[in-house]
């Protein structure tokens, strides 16, 4: 098979278009509107948890008006499966004690939520001035912990999402929007 054939777009693996590059962008704005009303005068730590959240705190932080620190957190909880595997990993932690400031975690995906409430526990018992949570997608029919963002941009089906810095094996992550994946892909 020569490199011709090898090659498709991306784009082929996706059923439908959620969320375009202009929704998502009208959503960054809004919540950074509202975090930089939240935090002004306040000592504002984004800790932004990868490898997903990068491109959401990328456009969220050129909205913030207000000055603020950034960190980065590496977890995993799903390996290369489409499901999580409940257990929670640190494969990067933060370089910034977190004493004294106010700490939103940026997330790309509130799903189950057992990523985000093990988290906040290890944050919070890293004694910060607050601790909430921001994120740009929230898909509350996966929820199994109690977790609920402070911060959210937009509500998504119990769908296998991607784009806009999510990913199905590392891949699709560089869409400029969130759609569903074809269930063909992942299955």
């Amino acid at each position: 098979m020569g490199l011709k054939e090898m090659r498709t777009s991306i784009n082929d693996d996706i059923e439908e278009v959620l969320f375009t590059a202009e929704e998502i962008s009208t959503a960054v704005k809004r919540l950074a509107e509202q975090i930089n009303k939240d935090y002004e005068n306040k000592n504002l730590l984004l800790v932004s948890v990868l490898k997903g959240a990068v491109v959401f705190l990328s456009d969220l932080l050129r909205e913030i008006t207000i000055p603020c620190a950034i960190d980065f957190m590496a977890v995993s909880s799903y390996g290369s499966s489409s499901e999580s595997s409940g257990i929670v990993k640190i494969v990067k932690d933060l370089d910034i004690k977190l004493t004294g400031y106010d700490v939103l975690i940026v997330e790309d995906i509130l799903d189950s939520g057992n990523t985000l409430q093990y988290l906040t526990g290890l944050l919070k018992s890293r004694k910060p001035a607050s601790l909430k949570v921001c994120t740009l997608l929230d898909k509350p029919e996966r929820r199994e912990a109690l977790v609920v963002p402070d911060y959210f941009g937009l509500k998504v089906p119990n769908s296998f999402i991607v784009g806009y810095g999510l990913d199905y094996r590392e891949k699709y992550r560089n869409l400029p929007y969130i759609g569903i994946l074809k269930r063909n892909i992942y299955e």
